[in-house]
């Protein structure tokens, strides 16, 4: 029989999820009734698992192959940033993207914007299902900031004017900036 060695949390189950809803604009105005995102996150024995539930927009996909894409971003893209303590300066982050058509960015930051790495592996699976599309990222242990931990989560879609950022929680400013790990909330899982 296996143990759970005392340094690992242990799994929590189902009716533990820890739900986001991305249901405003990056500044705090409402969302459309289809753009509202729905993201899980809950702990397992060796990290984390990530549930998108997303309006599939139609934009077009990257050119890559799915898999590891940078610049996804400029994409239709659903993001989830996971930080422990610290100002923005200090703070460590994790920035994870993930697209309807299975293309995915993982990135380590050490202070607001410092990449330390980039293009991580991850084990997603993406299912286009009609108007939505579904993605579950398994996200190891070793990415996951230290305690307590702080998030946002974005979604992004469209193009030129037309472009829209949603976000879980209003961030100010004169256009959209994620990276303000001061603006994350608590999360508990």
């Amino acid at each position: 029989m296996l143990s759970t060695p005392p340094s690992t949390p242990p799994p929590i189950s189902p009716s533990q999820l820890a739900p986001m809803l991305i249901a405003r604009a990056w500044d705090g105005g409402p969302a459309r009734p289809d753009e509202v995102v729905l993201l899980t996150l809950h702990r397992v024995e060796d990290g984390l698992v990530l549930h998108v539930n997303a309006p599939m927009h139609h934009d077009p996909p990257p050119a890559a192959p799915p898999g590891p894409t940078w610049a996804l971003w400029e994409h239709e893209v659903v993001e989830l940033f996971i930080a422990g303590p610290g100002d923005d300066e200090g703070v460590h982050y994790l920035e994870l993207e993930l697209g309807p058509h299975g293309h995915h960015l993982v990135l380590i930051l050490a202070g607001r914007r410092h990449i330390v790495g980039r293009e991580l592996p991850l084990t997603v699976t993406t299912t286009l299902c009609g108007a939505r599309w579904i993605a579950e990222a398994k996200i190891p242990q070793s990415l996951v900031p230290t305690g307590p931990l702080r998030v946002n989560a974005t979604a992004i879609h469209g193009q030129g004017e037309a472009r829209r950022y949603l976000s879980l929680t209003p961030l100010p400013g004169a256009a959209p900036d994620f990276h303000q790990p001061q603006r994350f909330v608590d999360l508990r899982v």
